[in-house]
């Protein structure tokens, strides 16, 4: 089950050493799909191509910025004429910034809503023509219970109000693109102990936040890895709208 044989997947934000992104695109490739990492961290990029190839996997690595409508299109470009398709697109790319809004610049909004919301419409616009011709697709966003909670141990307003939008957008998206035989589905973490968190806590302060969590611990990227590659594959074909709360307990709608 959950086989991704043939498929070609992109995967944004997928340089980081402990992300989402990262694990995500190494369990794509051992379900078998061609995949493309994405990442303004270009040698984050290139370890991840290494441990597909490693693995006797096909992967092609893109430094990336993906607030640019250009950087998005190369890739999809390049993409495609090295595959002939895209059939899964994964917006992870995110970055956070703990700092209050009366503290907070025009350009610190701008930046973060940039990199966490405007780049899935930016990726989503690119790789909607080639999805639709094709009559299938797969595109799951990820948000953050920040976005429906406010950020409780860290981060910012901007930053909650880019993963707010991810669930506005992908619902939306729905409606235009059901037709063609494409999902959209949103991914909700919690508290995961990835690199976005930039040593924010002291080991004490993790302590403190996971006393607050049901499961009593923070996350692990695998576990909402393998979340993003059921909702990639065939059995997943009749979820769309859907968001996946993985937060261990800690908000429940």
């Amino acid at each position: 089950m959950f086989s991704l044989d043939g498929r070609v997947a992109i995967v944004t934000g997928a340089g980081s050493k402990r992300g989402i992104g990262r694990a995500t695109a190494i369990s794509f490739a051992g379900q078998g799909a061609k995949v493309i990492i994405c990442d303004i961290d270009l040698d984050g990029v290139m370890d991840v191509e290494g441990i597909i190839k490693a693995k006797g996997q096909e992967a092609l690595a893109f430094k990336t910025d993906v607030s640019s409508a250009g950087d998005i299109q190369k890739v999809v470009n390049e993409t495609l004429g090295k595959f002939g398709k895209i059939d899964i697109l994964v917006n992870n790319a995110a970055i956070n910034q703990p700092v209050k809004v009366i503290d907070m610049s025009e350009e610190d909004w701008d930046r973060v809503i940039a990199v966490n919301l405007t780049s899935a419409f930016l990726f989503c616009r690119a790789v909607l023509p080639s999805m639709i011709e094709r009559k299938y697709g797969r595109i799951i966003n990820l948000s953050s219970v920040a976005g429906k909670t406010g950020c409780i141990s860290y981060g910012g307003a901007h930053y909650c109000a880019s993963k707010a939008g991810i669930l506005g957008f992908s619902k939306h998206l729905v409606q235009e693109v059901s037709p063609y035989g494409i999902t959209v589905n949103s991914i909700t973490p919690g508290t995961i102990a990835t690199d976005i968190r930039g040593g924010l806590e002291s080991e004490e302060k993790q302590m403190e936040i996971s006393a607050r969590i049901p499961c009593r611990r923070f996350g692990r990227t695998d576990e909402v890895a393998a979340a993003i590659c059921f909702l990639a594959s065939e059995e997943a074909g009749y979820i769309t709208g859907e968001d996946i709360d993985i937060n261990g307990g800690v908000y429940m709608d």
